[in-house]
Formats: C-alpha cells, structure tokens, sequence
C-alpha cells in the first residue's frame, strides 16, 4: 500500500472536522477524496500530508507511519488549488525551486527538468513569469514543481477549481495521463462528482466529516450506500420517492398498481435513475409538470402522487405541462432504500414487477 489511514479523527475543541477516516491506496492507484464544501475532504488531505496533526489514529506512507512526523519527512509532493508560483521567478526556477532548497546537484535538477517539460509541454513558456501565463499553463507550471520531485505519492487539493469548464476537462485528461506514466499514487480532493467520476480508479465520499462510501466509481452509480449517495452522483440526480402501503404490498400511490409484494410500502423509498425511465404507451401514470431542454438530452419533470420524477430523454422532446403520460423502467435497474435508515437494501424484494 501506498498509503493507509486507519481510524484518523481530527478535532478542533469541541468541533470533529474528521470522525474515524480509514481507507488505502494501492501503488500506481488515482482515489479521489469527493464530498461537498465543509465534509472534512481537505481537512483529511491535510492530516496526510502533515499541515495539519492528528487527534486520533494513524497514517501509513510506503509502508513507514509518518503520523507524528513533519511534511518535509514524508516523501510526498502537493499541488495546492491555488497555483502557489513565485510571481518573481520564472516557470524554469518555480518548477526547479523545490531541487535547489534541497540542494540536489545541478546536473540532476537538469535531468529532471528535461523530463518534466517533455511530459508538460512546457518547453518554449521556461523563461516566462507566472503573470504572463493563462490559467491552464500556471496549473501546469504547479504540476511541474510536484512532478520534478519524484516523490511515490502526490497529493493534490481541488487543483482544477480555478479554471473554466473547457480547461477542466482537458486539464483532467491531462492530470490523469500524467499519473498513469508515471506511475505514482495519488489523492485528489473535489467537490466535483464529474472530476471524481471520471478520473478515478477509487472514491471516497465524505459527509459531515465521516466516509460515506469507499467504492469503485460505478459502484457509487450503480449500487449507491444511502439516498445522500444516490442524490449527489449523477446528473441528474436519482429519483427518490416514498412508496405508499396497499392491499398485498407497496406501491407507488395509494390502490394503485403492486410494484413490491408482500413488504410495507411505508417503510420504504424507491430510486431510479433518470435515464432509466422510458415514456411508453403503457406503465405507470404520471402527469408532466415541466422540462429543460439541454441540446443532447432534454429533462422531462413529471409527477406521480404528488412526487416529482425527472425522466432523462435524449435528442429534443416537447411536451407540454399537464400532459398525462405512462413511464415504465426494467426492474432490474430499482434501488430500493430503508426510510428511516436512509441506507440503501443489498437486494429487492422477490415479486417485483416491471414499471
């Protein structure tokens, strides 16, 4: 294991930022710490990398614990969401900056130096200062200062936050590529489900300082923990809606058709994914209450018993509010999630029937 954090708490007085974080990282392994603002992620970057000290637990790097000791000793490099650049020194002496405190000799900062611009492209920019540099070009620059000290683990925190969509996207190929060559592990905190989605190998999901979920990215898609899961992976977000109790078992309103038998529809939730759902000549009714059209997909709101779905259609499709229509789903693609525990059940209920 590259890194291993077992039973880590972090407590300012009365205040737990961190509650008992435990997860690893495989060598060569990209995990994305995701949750939203204030969950604890950076917090928890922070107590990796030794910025900020730990009140319980401990933390492992290649095998050696580095709880109790400084950043400097743990043998990692960071890549902070703001770029950090010297504004006086050039892109040649902000990547190299790092080599030269060390007092690494000259001819192997050269070596290192070569292999950094070659893999960032960053060749004809060395002699430039950071203020003459777009955003993507000075994240570059940041990545460079991490790259060159060939450290086994990097640690990055929000680094893409600062820069508009397009760049994003390409910056996170860019990210991605970089450490699968170089085969380093790496922890990369956002708030971005997208970033998390796509680049990594492994996610941990944060809520009110505490791990959600450690899962492989389709797993959080596909097999989510609990409803906060379900809601904060995917765009949009899962459909969840309180099942009703009726003669024989659960359904979606009061008589209507069985979609569960034999279970007390009053104890639990139905999800489904947006995309899931088909508008059809046959299936459960729904009433349509609105739409957004998004060029590629349009968003069909509808409601049923009060309780709104959002039905993921592709192309574009005009219907208008107050339009009754018949949504149906395979059966196999249901969540169904404990109304009290919010936890979502391992396996559905034998019975149920397509929608």
């Amino acid at each position: 294991m590259q890194i291993e954090v077992r039973g880590v708490s972090k407590r300012y007085g009365k205040v737990r930022a961190v509650g008992n974080a435990s997860f690893s990282v495989e060598e060569g392994q990209l995990l994305v710490i995701l949750g939203p603002s204030g969950c604890g992620k950076t917090t928890l970057l922070r107590l990796i990398a030794g910025l900020e000290t730990v009140t319980s637990g401990t933390i492992h790097i290649a095998g050696r614990e580095v709880t109790d000791l400084p950043p400097d000793k743990r043998n990692i490099s960071m890549v902070f969401q703001s770029y950090a650049l010297f504004p006086h020194l050039s892109v040649r002496e902000n990547i190299i900056f790092g080599l030269k405190v060390r007092k690494v000799p000259g001819q192997e900062i050269e070596r290192r130096l070569a292999r950094v611009i070659d893999l960032l492209g960053l060749g004809d920019r060395l002699d430039s200062k950071p203020g003459e540099l777009s955003g993507g070009m000075r994240q570059r620059v940041a990545l460079g200062r991490a790259i060159i000290a060939e450290k086994p683990v990097t640690l990055m925190d929000e680094p893409l936050s600062n820069l508009d969509a397009k760049l994003r996207n390409s910056m996170r190929r860019e990210i991605c590529s970089l450490q699968r060559r170089l085969g380093i592990g790496m922890v990369y905190v956002t708030h971005d489900q997208i970033e998390a989605m796509t680049m990594a190998d492994r996610i941990v999901l944060m809520r009110d300082g505490s791990i959600i979920q450690d899962d492989v990215p389709e797993n959080f898609y596909e097999q989510p923990a609990n409803t906060f899961v379900a809601r904060f992976i995917g765009t949009p977000p899962m459909n969840i809606i309180p099942l009703c109790a009726t003669t024989g078992g659960a359904a979606l309103e009061p008589g209507g058709e069985i979609l569960f038998p034999g279970i007390d529809g009053n104890r639990f939730k139905l999800g489904i994914r947006p995309e899931n759902i088909r508008i059809a000549e046959q299936g459960r009714p729904a009433v349509v209450t609105g739409q957004e059209y998004l060029g590629s997909d349009t968003f069909i709101a509808c409601e049923i018993n009060g309780h709104e779905l959002i039905v993921r259609t592709r192309g574009r499709k005009t219907m208008l509010e107050g339009t009754r229509v018949h949504l149906t789903w395979d059966p196999h693609t249901l969540c169904l999630f404990d109304a009290q525990t919010e936890q979502r059940l391992e396996s559905l209920p034998p019975g149920r029937k397509e929608g």
